[in-house]
């Protein structure tokens, strides 16, 4: 779907728990994604299971050379899981 994926250091930030390759696991292996957006540039949460089996929300954004970066990510709160229809 994405030509690759990254993380924006703000996750680091603020989830210091959460490795890079943990949101990254989780967004590839996302039990549900919507498209928060219809125009350019296309925002995404998703919902998935991280390299140490936590269930993670994940939001990102689509960047011009067509790849994904994770700005947001931590625990699947309830709110999300309600959005994403869980």
């Amino acid at each position: 779907m994405f030509s690759a994926i990254t993380v924006h250091p703000r996750v680091h930030r603020k989830h210091p728990e959460i490795s890079d390759d943990d949101a990254i696991h989780a967004w590839r292996n996302a039990i549900a994604i919507i498209n928060r957006t219809y125009n350019p540039p296309d925002y995404y949460a998703a919902a998935g299971m991280d390299t140490k089996g936590r269930v993670l929300e994940l939001v990102g954004v689509e960047l011009e050379d067509g790849a994904l970066m994770i700005f947001h990510a931590m625990k699947l709160s309830e709110k999300m899981s309600k959005e994403l229809g869980l």
